[in-house]
């Protein structure tokens, strides 16, 4: 048992640990995995009888040499030394190499089929990441998620690679064993008998509570990433408020539940294994008595009492070996529910697209109130949208903006009241058909390491010409004014960007960014503060480089730049969770309310 035994450094508490429980994603139930086992098992039922086949022929052949050394053993007493000692010797070395071979054959074949369904499994979990709604991520945190694309795929991967094919020439070795020993004499099995009982016994002890152990260990390394992930990016704010002994004694209280929940299975491992030691070992005296028994009543030769013996040393080995990967399979498992989790995440139906009641375009908020972690911050919000028409959202700071620009989006689903876009409730929509609908854009865009062209192209289906495809992509670029440096570049669109590549500042990947969106074509557009990372000029050139683009498109356009709020249709002076006022700028500037101090403040007469 040394493979997990060398990480039992210490024994740890008899309890478990508190639970601390977190707002994570979702995690699979253990039907739910088995049901994908079972599938895969049927995807590939060819090749993983193939696998057990060659594992088959290769503990045969293992088998060989001690049965041989039986006969050897027999006939060197009945005839003493001759020419069919030589012939037995040899068939010990050809059992040997077919051995060896049949072996590399089946570890070879187990490796393929253990490949081949973690690559599906992996591509299911991306899949099911990139469906995710965004403001699911955003309630169960990215350390969760990094987590779970990280140190979980890592255990599945030494599950697969290791465990299974460990298991499987293991197992069927084992089988083999058992079967011959019994074909020698069946009382030589009785030999096992009180192993089997402490085998079963302490395995179901262990079994019964490692599962919850281990979730609670995956996910309390969950929290600790999402602390880590916190502390690396808000650096500088916690510096800047002198937090620094706080944050530190948060991460040290997360590493104190991660270890907690480690330490206990690493206690139930240290229950577990000694009294697995002592069942390996007892039934090779037990046997060698029993077979010494049967060779003084008659039954065994003195030939067959050294092949029980070496059959029984035999056993021991797939045996410590198949429970020495229980410990693997069962992290495995627990990783494997909370990748499949990840799919029970995506919210709303994955039916076909709702039929529409309302005008394309047409936006309508219906007492619609939204909180985080039960604070309410929007209070009953109703507003009416016609198609086409461009709302500018301005107010205070934390006064609710963006979460009402995320609500059309579709982001976040009210906790009560409606949103309806082109007349379909978002909440009724699946995430992909969300998207459809609506797309917004933040101050926060990424860029993707890769061309310029991909970057671009990841908001359309390209039809497959290449000519047009470009043509498009550039016509995009050029609707947002960023043409002119994309043909500066070295290679032009096909120019590598991101992380190494020739670098980009903000300005221009947020041009990039709204690119995107022009391709996209949506009928409502939620700007979240977009040009906020361009000087006022520049993201002045580019908002009127936009208003021909976005003609007859739905815009809500969130910003603390009121210039922006000029040239909208209307203006919505978002307070407390509430619209305090609505209308056109000259108008709200007459009524000298609360827009109009803004906008007097904006240009230095407040």
């Amino acid at each position: 048992m040394t493979q997990t035994a060398d990480r039992a450094e210490a024994a740890g508490t008899a309890g478990a640990p508190r639970e601390h429980h977190t707002a994570g994603l979702p995690v699979a139930s253990a039907p739910a995995v088995w049901a994908r086992l079972r599938r895969a098992g049927r995807e590939h039922g060819a090749l993983f009888a193939v696998v057990v086949l060659l594992y088959g022929l290769a503990a045969l052949m293992a088998l060989a040499s001690p049965w041989i050394l039986g006969v050897i053993i027999d006939t060197v007493r009945a005839e003493g030394a001759s020419s069919r000692i030589d012939v037995l010797a040899a068939l010990i070395v050809v059992s040997l190499v077919l051995h060896a071979g049949f072996t590399l054959v089946s570890v070879a074949a187990s490796i393929r089929f253990g490949e081949t369904v973690l690559a599906e499994l992996r591509e299911e979990f991306v899949r099911a990441v990139l469906r995710l709604p965004l403001g699911v991520v955003e309630r169960a945190g990215t350390g969760d998620l990094v987590a779970r694309t990280g140190r979980d795929i890592g255990h599945l991967s030494h599950t697969v690679r290791v465990a299974v094919p460990v298991m499987a020439v293991s197992t069927v070795t084992l089988v083999i064993v058992v079967v011959a020993t019994a074909v020698l004499h069946p009382a030589l099995l009785l030999a096992w008998a009180p192993s089997v009982v402490v085998l079963w016994v302490s395995t179901r002890w262990y079994a019964r509570r490692a599962p919850d152990g281990y979730v609670r260990e995956l996910a309390a390394y969950s929290d600790l990433t999402q602390g880590v992930t916190d502390t690396v990016e808000g650096a500088h704010t916690i510096e800047a408020l002198g937090r620094q002994a706080r944050q530190t004694a948060l991460n040290e209280q997360r590493v104190g539940r991660a270890y907690a929940a480690e330490r206990y299975t690493l206690w139930l491992r240290c229950v577990w294994y000694p009294p697995l030691e002592v069942a390996y070992m007892l039934p090779i005296a037990l046997t060698f008595l029993a077979a010494g028994l049967l060779y003084v009543d008659g039954p065994l030769s003195l030939g067959e009492v050294a092949t029980a013996v070496f059959l029984s040393r035999q056993t021991g080995r797939p045996l410590e070996q198949v429970l020495d990967q229980v410990d693997s399979l069962m992290m495995g498992f627990t990783s494997l529910r909370r990748l499949l989790g990840v799919e029970l995440a995506e919210e709303g139906p994955s039916g076909p697209d709702a039929p529409s009641g309302g005008r394309p375009g047409e936006v309508r908020l219906d007492g619609v109130r939204f909180g985080y972690t039960g604070t309410e911050v929007l209070h009953g919000v109703d507003l009416v949208l016609a198609p086409g028409e461009r709302l500018a959202v301005v107010g205070p700071s934390g006064a609710g903006k963006s979460t009402l620009g995320k609500l059309v989006a579709g982001v976040h689903p009210p906790t009560s009241g409606d949103v309806r876009v082109s007349g379909v409730s978002m909440s009724g929509l699946a995430p992909g058909q969300r998207r459809g609908r609506v797309v917004m854009l933040s101050q926060e865009s990424h860029m993707f390491r890769g061309t310029v062209a991909e970057n671009l192209a990841l908001a359309l289906d390209l039809p497959g010409d290449e000519e047009a495809d470009r043509e498009r992509l550039w016509e995009a670029l050029a609707a947002v004014g960023a043409d002119g440096w994309a043909r500066s570049l070295p290679d032009g669109l096909d120019t590598r960007v991101g992380s190494g590549n020739v670098p980009l500042d903000p300005a221009r990947v947020q041009q990039l960014a709204l690119a995107r969106v022009v391709l996209a074509d949506p009928d409502v557009l939620v700007l979240d503060e977009a040009t906020s990372l361009m000087d006022p000029r520049s993201a002045r050139h580019l908002e009127r480089s936009l208003a021909g683009v976005l003609s007859g498109r739905t815009v809500v356009a969130i910003a603390h730049r009121l210039h922006t709020a000029h040239d909208a249709d209307r203006i919505a002076v978002v307070e407390d969770g509430r619209i305090s006022e609505l209308g056109g700028h000259d108008e709200l500037v007459a009524r000298g309310g609360s827009y109009a101090s803004l906008w007097h403040a904006w240009h230095g007469r407040g």
